[in-house]
């Protein structure tokens, strides 16, 4: 264990993950620390409660330094890479003014800015953790998105237009300087290296937002391989180099990579969540059940919902089960049960209802950019999964991966630290030297065909016909 060694931190919404690998890609130590749940004190407000995402790292962090068993002075790069669509606004010493706005908080995507006159700065996710782990008020530019901040898309540096300004509620001297994905953004100070156990000096790296890191992560940079990203948010992404403005089927998202872009799909709210959700459903005696034959939960239930046939014999589900901000009176829905429904054919069609609503986007997204995909990358953890990886093969008709040991933005923050601390050339060359090799999944024509006449019969006409009935609805229910 000689190294040299790069840290990759990886913040979602439901953990941390922090990762030691060495230069060919393989984790040699790991942390995770479970984030608390997020703080809801009225309707559309969600935050992450204290300092929650800082100390969550810190835990996650000693415990990988602690599994470590080379020399730490052999650690050359940490990359951050945090949760993207959040807000946190800093006083002049760059402490909190309030909890971390999260990215399901109505006023993420809201001129909103905290009525303290303390306030000092406004940053995402990355540069408030920068600034933790550095002292310095620096943030990577591919972690602003348009939709937030004002930010010049094409050249990735903040905007000349005052309206924007205006528009968002900051001022420029608010916003921190902006840093390209593999610049060097300080060095780890005496005080988060005493948190982290990361060697003080070690220099700390910008990456991009997560979804863009989770796919370099996963060595997916063809522009005709999309990857679909599984967590509390489900996209579905392709690389490109276009600056597309104004998409009808996709929003135009920073890469990795300079100055390259990431177009991607509509996705799917609380999508994995609702997975948890239906297992806590489920109760103890399963989970302990679980237990007791070496098997996960997710594990357990599965082998009840392979048995279950394309379709789920009918049942349907709907995931809405976090209504977007334009059609707040959706619910998220279950149709068709009848006697023959176990909770096998419901978790089952959870994941058809993932599949099936991710290949709808991708689809939409693809015919916009005149692409066909070749192949769709699975990352998160529902890629361990054998029976959703079959289902996504059989639901897009084409083949379905998955990295074998490894992957997801932890790697893919290591990438963009092995490139600017010299251990591979570029950020491109080090995804090819660290990216792990995939397993594959080859559609099934039988099943392909039953998914194929359910989404175009029935399942994407679903909202039309609910949409009425939940509007009048929300007012008593809400």
């Amino acid at each position: 264990m000689s190294g040299p060694y790069l840290i990759g931190v990886d913040c979602g919404t439901q953990s941390a993950k922090v990762v030691v690998y060495d230069a060919a890609g393989n984790a040699v130590a790991r942390g995770q620390h479970m984030l608390r749940a997020m703080d809801r004190p009225s309707h559309g407000v969600v935050v992450h409660p204290d300092d929650d995402l800082w100390t969550s790292i810190a835990s996650a962090s000693r415990q990988a330094m602690a599994a470590f068993e080379g020399d730490p002075r052999n650690i050359v790069g940490v990359g951050l890479c945090p949760i993207r669509c959040c807000k946190a606004f800093l006083n002049a010493e760059g402490e909190l003014i309030e909890p971390v706005i999260s990215w399901m908080d109505d006023r993420a995507y809201q001129p909103y800015a905290p009525d303290d006159p303390a306030t000092a700065f406004a940053t995402t996710a990355s540069g408030y953790l920068a600034h933790r782990f550095t002292g310095e008020l620096k943030d990577t530019a591919a972690n602003n998105i348009a939709l937030q901040w004002p930010i010049d898309t094409d050249t990735w540096q903040w905007s000349d237009d005052p309206a924007l300004y205006e528009q968002f509620r900051v001022r420029r001297d608010m916003l921190l300087d902006l840093q390209m994905p593999g610049d060097v953004i300080g060095r780890v100070t005496a005080a988060a290296a005493a948190a982290t156990g990361i060697p003080a000096g070690t220099p700390v790296v910008a990456t991009a937002n997560d979804k863009a890191v989770e796919m370099l992560g996963s060595g997916s940079l063809g522009e005709t391989t999309a990857l679909v990203s599984l967590g509390t948010y489900i996209a579905a992404m392709v690389h490109g180099h276009e600056n597309h403005r104004q998409p009808q089927h996709f929003w135009t998202n920073f890469a990795s990579v300079p100055h390259r872009y990431l177009y991607e799909s509509n996705g799917v709210r609380r999508g994995m969540w609702t997975l948890t959700w239906f297992l806590d459903l489920l109760g103890d005696e399963v989970a302990e059940r679980a237990v007791s034959l070496g098997l996960s939960r997710e594990e357990y239930i599965e082998r009840e919902a392979a048995q279950v046939p394309a379709g789920s014999d009918g049942l349907m589900t709907v995931l809405d089960w976090l209504a977007t901000t334009d059609k707040p009176f959706r619910k998220g829905m279950m149709l068709g049960f009848d006697a023959r429904h176990s909770r096998g054919h419901v978790y089952r069609s959870i994941l058809e209802a993932i599949a099936l609503t991710m290949q709808h986007h991708v689809d939409a997204m693809c015919a916009e950019l005149g692409i066909t995909l070749d192949e769709i990358v699975v990352s998160g953890g529902g890629s361990n999964s054998p029976l959703f990886m079959r289902i996504f093969a059989d639901v897009f008709g084409i083949p379905a991966s998955r990295t074998i040991d490894g992957g997801g933005a932890s790697l893919g923050a290591a990438m963009c630290a092995a490139a600017a601390t010299g251990v591979h050339p570029s950020i491109e060359a080090a995804a090819v030297a660290m990216a792990k090799p995939r397993e594959t999944f080859t559609p099934d024509p039988a099943d392909g065909a039953v998914y194929a006449r359910m989404a175009d019969a029935v399942y994407h006409d679903i909202r039309s016909h609910t949409d009425a009935l939940f509007e009048r609805a929300y007012p008593i229910f809400h």
